[in-house]
This record gives structure tokens, C-alpha cells and sequence, in this order.
């Protein structure tokens, strides 16, 4: 067991380099358990930026209780729907109908799709359901009631007795204009229920009470600032709920570390120790833009598990958190190819704790051996030219021979998915070409080799076969050699390796696809 503990306490990942600041701060403040965070706010749909800080923050946590499996740890899923509806996202029904709740609690304001009591209940329900897909271990926590029920009130007094001191901190950060009107404590309208961007003028410590002119009626009134009535400029919310939740650990994208230091000391002067902090890169859409809940730019998590499983998913939002990520259509295949590698290549032995597919399945690494890769099977799909997965099965099930239940069931799903994204992204866009003279004898020099060779012959013996073709035909330069193959036989400038792809297809079916590619020209 002492062993084990050293070797994770060695780990290089970085899960457990964030972990290790937790076991830093239990140690400093004497603590019994742990809260990590994660924050969302529900303005739009859920996308993958708000997912993939769940599991980040998740595999953190992993790898604390390795670290330190004597203290708990938990994790809350805060959702901010108490914040004022600001824009109508793009992507979502009923525009005009949002359009007169703006300004509104997101909890206020109807659900265009008439599923749930609200709009910010329903994107609440949609990330709960894709994190509890994904078997996450969390407590959600949601900014409404954590304000309507009072457990806010006791930090929502420490602001007001601290107001000034945090006026200090967040007037320099503002422009002159904005200056003027901010508040960090913004009172919820009696008659319109908006949340109103307007200025403190009196405070009254005795009632835990507020001053301000409505300019909804152009009158002063008062308000208490507990159970509800009030809620937080979002830098003074974000500090407030640390203290409020006792939180020891939350990640924010780098468009946020202003925010996060504003925040650290609004937390500091209510009395409270900021949390551990790791600042990630931003997920990018297609045209390097940052996505957006309101735009709807960049991907779902729908539309992602549309065309690959969870753990292509779960793998990419492992990579790299510190450098910027696109996030779009065409990086599933890749993303997807990398987790069978990993998984392929995984040997059980403990000291692959700082791979990808250790931290994503929490130790459980499943039993793909000898998986195919998604490439592969995109190229499978256009040969055979077919929507059924039973006719790529034939042939999986014969590639694999006595394989387990295991990794023919994740193929079988696997192939489903193929089939799926190769309708919709790559099979208007393929067009294969006709061979040139040069082409056109390697082609024929491969077809009457393959007519030749034992035909059980394995894919490392075909792979040396064409190798030895293209030194024949293309002895400068055999990448040539193999870019004209995927160009001719799928229409693309990459493909797979080809002695795998003839061995999953079968010779005779590689022969036949040939004589069809190169027609009359033989």
C-alpha cells in the first residue's frame, strides 16, 4: 500500500500536480474534508467548455482521494441561475417571447422549449443529465435557492458590513461611466422582479437593508439584502459562495484570472481563504473564436456523443488544459483514434497512472484489445458502401478472430457511430481520383500481387508488400506513393494503414475495389 501511495505521490500528470495543492492546503489549515467546485451559468445550452470543467475538476479529485483517501472530498456543481437574463441566445425557440423577460433571474424566465418550470430549469436539467451519464459524483447547487433559503445570509451580512472595503476593491477595475452606477449588491425589483443594475445610496446594518432609487418608478426604497431579495454582482457572488460553501478548489478559463483575483480578495475580506486555483486555455470553435452558450458556436455535448462515444469526449477534455482547444466536428475522429491507442497499448501496470485513459476510467481500464481505430472504420464504411453495422461487423468480428465480448460490443457501437459521421461530414465531400500512368501500374502491380499472395496472409505481411511496391514506383519519395492510394481508393489526402485496412476488408474485396477505382484505364 506504502508503495502505491509513493508512486501516485510521484505521478507527473496533471490531476495529481493539482491535487497535490489540496493536500497542501488540508495540511495548512488542518481541514477534515474538501469541496471543489465547479460553476455554471445556465443564460444558454450547456456546451462542452461547461462539461469539460466538470471532469477536470473531477479527475482532480481522483486523485486527491489517492492521494489522500483519509480525508473526503467532494464535489458541487454551482449553476449562477439567480443572475439577470442579459441576451437572447441565438440557438434556442421563441426569440421575441425571451426578449421581455431580459434582466429577469434566469429563474423567471420561461422555457422556450415548454419542458420545464423555467428556462434556466430546463439547461440545469440538460447538464445534470450529461453529467450523470457520465457517472460524475456530484451535489448541485443552485444560486436560487441558495439565496432563497438563507444559506447565503450570513456572508450577504459580512458584504454589507464590509461594503466600502469592497467598493475599494472593484472601482479601479471599472470604466469611469460604469463607476457611477455599480453595486456589488444588486436588489431584485418588487414589481418587475428584475435585477436591477442600479447604485447603493444608503445601507442600514441594523435591518440588513439597502437604499436605492428605482428607476423603474423613480423612487426610493428599501430592501433587505437576505432570503432572496437581493443578489451579488457575480465577481462579489463568486467570492461570497466560496465562503458560504467552504470551497478548497475551482479551475477557471483564462479569460477569468482578473476575475478570479477581484474575487479572491472580496472572499479575503468577508473573512474567508480563496480557494486552489488552476487557470485553463479556452475552447475554441472552428474559426478560433471562443464558444459561447449564447452564440451556440463550437460543439454540444449532444452533437459530440452524436458521433463518438463518452470516451472520446472524456480523452480530449483530458489533454492539455493549459493550451487552447478547438472544439469542432473534426477532431472527433482523431480524438477517438488516440483513446483505442492508449487503451490498446495499456498494460495494467500501476506506473501508467499518468496516462490519459488511467485517469478518465479512475483506475478501470476496459478490455478493448485490439480495437480498431475510427479512421480505419470511416474508410470500411465508404468501401463497402453501406448504412448497416451488421455488414461492418462481418467483417470486424473476422479481423478481430477470437476477441472478447468486450471489445466486439465497443466495435459494435463504435461502428454505429462511424456510420453516423461519415454520412454527415464526409461523404459529400469525397471524390476520388483517376490514377496517372505511374499510378496506374502501381495499382496494377498491387492488384495482381494481392491476386497472387496467400490470401490469410496478415496485415504486417501486406503492409511490406506495398511498401515494396511504392519503392518500386516511387523510390524518392513513398509518402507519394501512399497519398495517391487514399486518393484513388477513398478520395482523400490521409487514410489508414493500408495493410490493416486490406487484412479488415479481405483481399478479395480489396481487389474488387481496385478494378472498380481504376475501370477502363487497366
Amino acid at each position: 500500500m506504502n508503495e502505491v501511495k509513493e508512486i501516485y505521490n510521484n505521478a507527473k500528470s496533471w490531476p495529481f500536480e493539482e491535487a497535490r495543492k489540496l493536500v497542501s492546503r488540508v495540511k495548512r489549515l488542518n481541514k477534515k474534508e474538501v469541496i471543489l467546485e465547479t460553476g455554471y451559468g445556465p443564460s444558454g445550452l450547456p456546451h462542452i467548455g461547461t462539461f469539460g470543467e466538470v471532469l477536470r475538476t473531477t479527475l482532480v479529485m481522483n486523485a486527491f482521494r489517492r492521494l489522500m483517501p483519509e480525508v473526503k472530498a467532494k464535489l458541487y456543481v454551482f449553476s449562477d441561475d439567480s443572475d439577470g437574463f442579459r441576451k437572447v441566445p441565438t440557438n434556442v425557440p421563441k426569440q421575441d417571447m425571451l426578449k421581455e423577460y431580459l434582466e429577469r433571474p434566469l429563474t423567471s424566465v420561461p422555457d422556450p422549449f415548454e419542458q420545464y418550470e423555467s428556462f434556466a430549469h430546463h439547461n440545469n436539467a440538460m447538464l445534470r443529465r450529461f453529467l450523470d451519464s457520465f457517472n460524475f459524483e456530484y451535489e448541485f447547487k443552485s444560486s436560487t435557492e441558495m439565496y432563497k433559503t438563507g444559506v447565503f445570509n450570513d456572508c450577504l451580512k459580512k458584504i454589507l458590513e464590509h461594503f466600502d472595503e469592497i467598493m475599494n476593491i472593484m472601482l479601479p477595475s471599472l470604466r469611469e461611466e460604469r463607476q457611477k452606477t455599480y453595486s456589488p449588491i444588486l436588489p431584485i425589483s418588487p414589481v418587475t422582479h428584475k435585477v436591477l443594475q442600479v447604485p447603493v445610496e444608503e445601507i442600514d446594518l441594523n435591518n440588513y437593508s439597502i437604499v436605492y432609487t428605482n428607476p423603474e418608478t423613480n423612487k426610493k426604497e428599501k430592501l433587505s439584502v437576505l432570503n432572496g431579495n437581493c443578489k451579488l454582482q457575480w465577481k462579489a457572488d463568486w467570492g461570497m459562495r466560496w465562503v458560504a460553501l467552504g470551497v478548497d478548489y475551482e479551475m477557471n478559463g483564462k479569460d477569468l484570472i482578473d476575475s478570479f483575483k477581484l474575487s479572491s480578495k472580496i472572499c479575503k475580506v468577508i473573512g474567508g481563504i480563496p480557494p486552489e486555483n488552476l487557470t485553463y486555455e479556452l475552447f475554441l470553435d472552428a474559426e478560433g473564436k471562443k464558444i459561447s452558450k449564447s452564440k451556440g458556436n463550437g460543439l454540444s455535448i449532444d452533437e459530440w456523443l452524436k458521433y463518438a462515444p463518452e470516451e472520446s469526449l472524456a480523452y480530449y477534455m483530458f489533454q492539455a488544459p493549459k493550451r487552447a482547444k478547438k472544439l469542432y466536428f473534426d477532431v472527433i475522429p482523431s480524438a477517438m483514434d488516440a483513446y483505442i491507442e492508449e487503451v490498446n497499448n495499456y498494460d495494467g501496470n500501476v506506473n501508467k497512472l499518468d496516462t490519459t485513459v488511467f485517469h478518465i476510467h479512475n483506475g478501470n481500464i476496459p478490455q478493448y484489445k485490439g480495437a480498431l481505430k475510427f479512421s480505419l472504420l470511416l474508410n470500411l464504411v465508404q468501401a463497402c458502401n453501406t448504412n448497416d453495422e451488421n455488414v461492418l461487423m462481418q467483417f470486424i468480428v473476422k479481423y478481430l478472430k477470437n476477441t472478447n465480448n468486450e471489445t466486439v460490443e465497443f466495435m459494435r457501437r463504435l461502428a454505429k457511430y462511424t456510420i453516423v459521421y461519415y454520412n454527415d461530414f464526409i461523404a459529400n465531400t469525397r471524390k476520388c481520383e483517376a490514377p496517372n500512368d505511374t499510378q496506374l501500374k502501381a495499382l496494377i502491380d498491387l492488384r495482381e500481387s494481392l491476386i497472387n499472395i496467400n490470401k490469410d496472409a496478415e496485415s504486417d505481411v501486406l503492409q511490406h508488400l506495398i511498401f515494396e511496391i511504392g519503392k518500386k514506383y516511387y523510390p524518392e519519395n513513398l509518402k507519394e506513393w501512399f497519398v495517391s492510394l487514399y486518393k484513388i481508393l477513398f478520395g482523400s489526402d490521409n487514410g489508414p494503414r493500408m495493410g490493416s485496412f486490406i487484412s479488415l476488408y479481405g483481399i478479395e474485396n480489396t481487389i474488387k475495389l481496385i478494378n472498380n477505382r481504376i475501370g477502363k484505364l487497366h
